[in-house]
């Protein structure tokens, strides 16, 4: 059973469910966070203050949904269509995740999300 987070951007809070592996409760035990969000097509992705050097469960192909760490980046991505690293509509990352969780609300949401003016993101455990 996997840690119960709540995601907030631009007003809006999404819940999610963080997977059951080391990279996950590394990221637990971290929260809460504020970082600021950029955007690389229908992805989120900020900065954290964990330093994990390497995917323990490397991924390329994603669901719409999927939370994934990014050992590049040092960075916590949402994914929420397609990117341009994408081939139809899939979720795909510029280089290797481990996936972290998924979304328990809509991903959709996001799309409404007004890129402009998010300022901050903030994720805490529930």
């Amino acid at each position: 059973m996997g840690t119960e987070i709540e995601i907030e951007l631009d007003g809006e809070r999404f819940r999610a469910k963080l997977s059951e592996n080391k990279t996950a409760e590394k990221i637990a035990d971290a929260l809460p966070v504020r970082a600021v969000p950029r955007f690389w097509g229908d992805e989120i992705y900020f900065e954290l203050p964990v330093n994990i050097a390497e995917n323990e469960l490397a991924e390329t192909e994603l669901n719409v949904g999927n939370l994934a760490y990014w050992p590049e980046g040092k960075a916590f991505c949402i994914f929420f269509g397609p990117t341009p690293s994408s081939k139809a509509s899939e979720p795909r990352p510029a280089s290797p995740v481990t996936v972290i969780g998924e979304l328990l609300d809509d991903p959709g949401l996001l799309q409404d999300i007004d890129r402009s003016s998010v300022g901050k993101v903030k994720i805490k455990r529930l």
